[in-house]
């Protein structure tokens, strides 16, 4: 699975973007206007830590090899949307750096590397031991309640 000028960008999202949760509508919008497409649930090939910062907000940190493999929505998007979303989630101000990671491709050990949002490296680490170097699989109701 690899992006090209007709999928866009493949983004692996795992938090408040995902159905259900409260920045999903900004993906629903995109889906309706033809500039996002759902291609299904995965998981990161490798662990890495998802915990929550202030305000139950989820952050993913490029911490290879802790927390746990990742559950999450993954979007083939367009230029437009990838620069919606990367407003969203504040790029330009430091809260998120969107890098690639790898999802484990379901097929035959395929593996893909797509783009997601971590924590921005300035504050990664502190979110980590604040959260007791631990992390979850999955951003739930339960997370987002009481993180």
């Amino acid at each position: 699975m690899v992006a090209d000028d007709k999928t866009g960008t493949l983004v692996f999202t795992y938090g408040t973007l995902k159905q259900g949760f409260s920045n999903h509508g900004l993906i629903q919008d995109m889906i309706s206007t033809g500039d996002a497409v759902f291609l299904g649930n995965y998981q990161t090939l490798e662990k890495l830590p998802l915990v929550c910062g202030p305000y139950r907000v989820p952050f993913l940190i490029n911490l290879p090899g802790s927390g746990e493999k990742v559950w999450g929505e993954l979007y083939a998007v367009s230029p437009r949307a990838l620069t919606r979303m990367d407003e969203l989630e504040g790029t330009s101000r430091g809260h998120y750096e969107r890098l690639p990671v790898a999802i484990d491709g379901g097929k035959d050990g395929e593996v893909s590397y797509v783009e997601a949002y971590y924590a921005h490296r300035n504050y990664a680490m502190e979110l980590w031991k604040k959260n007791g170097e631990r992390g979850f699989s999955s951003y739930t109701e339960k997370e987002a309640k009481g993180c």
